[in-house]
């Protein structure tokens, strides 16, 4: 099974909503993801989606996007992002999603010999503006993480990928909570998305973690592939 990541679809199928205050990039941006998923994974792929799936409100709203998604190859696991407001419990969620659809938040699942955790993360101290409203949030998140990487532990061995949805450290690369959890837990890969345009986005310093920054637009609305050989050109299953 071969797994890709790609995070911030930003969908608004519901009451649809232009991203183009990103940047040029962004015009008709869920044709050039959903074209960019069908060019890159089969049916028996692992797709992770680290945030920001969906501009809706409401779960009602959401539900469309949702079913975008589902409808594409692969088995998918979402994290949530910073604007997924329609997020619900997450209990309630899984009960929810659509089949081939799985969620995590502060804990873990297992999908074959792939484990995948995480939780959304925060700025980090140092960032502008850190405040102490910041420096709460980043502390509680830190927390879950930790019973993500916990909860991972507990799953087995296998090929382990921790999502955030907020890089884990600032734009100087300095350490942070997240990264000395994440060095201390060894994970065979870490993806986040959440920053767009041209701001810097500096890897965390995690040796021998493939730590890959995965915003849809950073990467051309292709999925990046983390484990597993690239598809010839004939054998995808969608659009050439």
């Amino acid at each position: 099974m071969r797994v890709f990541a790609i995070a911030d679809p930003h969908l608004s199928g519901a009451r649809p909503k232009p991203m183009t205050v990103f940047g040029p990039a962004w015009s008709e941006h869920p044709k050039a993801f959903f074209d960019g998923w069908r060019r890159h994974v089969a049916d028996d792929d692992l797709v992770l989606v680290p945030g920001d799936v969906s501009w809706a409100m409401r779960w009602e709203e959401a539900e469309v996007d949702l079913q975008a998604i589902a409808d594409l190859p692969g088995t998918k696991v979402l994290l949530r992002g910073n604007h997924d407001y329609w997020w619900p419990a997450i209990g309630r969620l899984r009960t929810l999603l659509p089949p081939r659809m799985l969620a995590v938040q502060n804990d873990a699942v297992r999908v074959g010999d792939v484990v995948v955790g995480g939780t959304r993360g925060w700025i980090c101290p140092g960032a502008h503006g850190f405040g102490d409203h910041d420096r709460t949030v980043y502390e509680r998140e830190v927390a879950r993480l930790r019973l993500s990487l916990d909860a991972m532990a507990r799953l087995g061995d296998g090929y382990r990928v921790v999502m955030l949805h907020f890089p884990p450290t600032n734009v100087r690369g300095e350490p942070s909570g997240f990264v000395e959890a994440l060095r201390a837990a060894a994970p065979d890969a870490v993806v986040f998305g959440h920053v767009h345009g041209d701001a810097p986005v500096p890897l965390p310093d995690l040796p021998g973690v493939d730590v890959r920054f995965v915003a849809a637009d950073r990467v051309g609305f292709e999925p990046v592939l983390l484990r597993g050989a690239a598809r010839a050109p004939d054998d995808a299953t969608g659009v050439d």
